[in-house]
């Protein structure tokens, strides 16, 4: 934490090289956030970019409380949400039907898929489903947090998801393992 404080503080007096060196050490893991919300390594940079431009504008306000990688982390996953509300206008409908039922993910058929076939099969859903899929399922977020972070209600966040997660099986099934 005192090695963070230092470069901060060195970031806050407009340092370039602690800047450079800030970036360094946090870009690895906050570009593997980006990817996770991009449809190509294109949209990637531009959230990782955006993100850092964003982190330097508002490095006054973090305030040496809790992890500071977590406080970045927080503001790259909102550049990419904004980024893809951007993209994508959320469908706002809620299919009540569909949240009437929720089967599994087949655990054995996840488990012979590599990360990056998992990536491809993601990417490829509506913008709405993904996102929902990465907050809730990757991040860990709950349904009334990703409402608030997308604009959206609690029940459009769980129906976007059960949505992701049928789109899954589907792609699995026709992959010959679902």
């Amino acid at each position: 934490m005192d090695n963070d404080r230092e470069l901060i503080l060195q970031c806050l007096n407009r340092d370039i090289e602690a800047q450079k060196a800030l970036y360094a050490r946090l870009e690895p893991r906050m570009h593997a956030i980006c990817r996770q919300y991009a449809r190509n390594e294109a949209e990637a940079e531009d959230i990782l970019q955006t993100g850092f431009l964003k982190l330097f504008k508002n490095l006054h306000q973090y305030r040496f409380e809790g992890s500071f990688e977590g406080w970045v982390r927080r503001i790259i996953v909102n550049t990419a949400i904004n980024y893809n509300r951007q993209q994508v206008h959320i469908n706002r409908d809620i299919d009540i039907e569909l949240l009437a039922y929720d089967t599994p993910f087949c655990d054995d058929a996840l488990s012979k898929l590599s990360a990056k076939d998992l990536e491809d099969i993601i990417r490829e859903m509506p913008h709405s489903h993904w996102a929902v899929f990465n907050l809730h399922e990757i991040e860990g977020y709950e349904h009334k947090e990703i409402g608030t972070m997308l604009g959206i209600s609690e029940g459009t966040s769980k129906s976007q998801l059960h949505r992701a997660k049928v789109s899954i099986r589907r792609k699995l099934r026709g992959l010959g393992l679902g």
